[in-house]
């Protein structure tokens, strides 16, 4: 009896790349702000939009109520609805998709016996997460449906982060289903990848509390902020006491991104010099060219982003391109792990 075979290799690396089609109409829905399209949650019958004029109309009536249409989007015509409601339809399609994508299989695998424990064990943390993931979505959506009319940084940030890793988690399932065999390793060097990875995560959780507040759209030159400043006084001055400009204010959010960002490809460069003075086989140093070329990538789609303060496809592109970036950190960290 096989176990753990090709075709749950393939039911993983599918997850993987549903979870990145996921984000990257997560990443579309939030720059056309459509995210606030839909304030009700039918897990069911919510599959189905709307599917005459009276059913568009009731959902258009319903928006209405809400503080995103009644503060800023009060000009919108039903045409217009459809449009942010299609993002934000689609994008909660996904999700259930790849709930049924994840479950149905892992049930099939149950009967034929063809998961050992261990791989049980990690696949119930896989659909725990995926569950996790789509309560963190609506918790998300409701910070919005108040008082304000956009959705909580903080809560955005959990949405995205939770995402990026549970794609990781998942691809990490895989990869040891993939390379079986452990291999002795250089545990310092590990622990670099490990630390790298750890700034990258938090350089994304940055990138979605700038995405959260809008902080994107000001200080659009570069190298410099405004008025040709390092720090541009609006970092510290925007909210009191001092440390909240760096959770909560935009100056000060963007300051962090921008300039976590150097650190994030040195970290990365030094990761790579560092490899040259260990024994290492082809896919490991293939593993850390690929990451030196998607980070400077990622570097200067970050840059452009902001000169052109964030046009729907650069942001996403840039978003994307970080997906890759975790995707092959994490395969990197494996690679050097086992």
């Amino acid at each position: 009896m096989k176990k753990d075979n090709k075709k749950v290799i393939y039911w993983l690396l599918t997850g993987c790349l549903l979870i990145f089609i996921m984000v990257v109409v997560g990443g579309i829905t939030r720059l056309t702000h459509s995210g606030l399209s839909i304030s009700n949650y039918k897990l069911i019958s919510g599959t189905i939009p709307p599917m005459n004029e009276g059913e568009w109309n009731d959902a258009f009536e319903l928006y209405k109520q809400y503080p995103e249409y009644q503060k800023i989007n009060n000009q919108f015509t039903l045409e217009d609805f459809k449009d942010i409601y299609f993002w934000e339809w689609l994008h909660r399609v996904i999700g259930r998709f790849i709930g049924v994508v994840f479950i149905l299989p892992f049930i099939y695998f149950l009967i034929r016996k063809q998961l050992t424990k261990t791989t049980i064990k990690k696949s119930i943390i896989l659909m725990l997460l995926g569950g996790f993931q789509g309560f963190l979505g609506w918790f998300m959506v409701k910070s919005g449906l108040v008082d304000r009319p956009d959705v909580s940084h903080y809560r955005l940030a959990m949405h995205l982060t939770a995402a990026f890793i549970t794609f990781a988690y998942t691809f990490w399932v895989a990869l040891d289903l993939i390379y079986p065999t452990k291999k002795v390793i250089d545990p310092k060097f590990r622990n670099l990848i490990r630390l790298g990875l750890g700034i990258l995560l938090l350089q994304i959780i940055y990138g979605a509390f700038v995405a959260g507040l809008d902080a994107g759209l000001l200080h659009n030159h570069w190298p410099l902020m405004n008025d040709s400043m390092l720090i541009h006084e609006s970092v510290y001055i925007e909210q009191s006491p001092v440390i909240k400009n760096f959770i909560e204010g935009k100056s000060g959010v963007q300051f962090i991104h921008r300039y976590l960002a150097y650190i994030v490809v040195g970290i990365i460069a030094f990761i790579w010099y560092r490899s040259k003075r260990i024994e290492k086989d082809d896919t490991q140093a293939n593993s850390l060219n690929i990451i030196l070329i998607i980070v400077c990538i990622q570097f200067v789609l970050g840059v452009l982003t902001l000169l052109y303060r964030v046009p729907i496809t650069l942001g996403v592109l840039h978003q994307i391109v970080a997906f890759f970036l975790l995707g092959a950190m994490t395969f990197s960290l494996h690679r050097f792990s086992k």
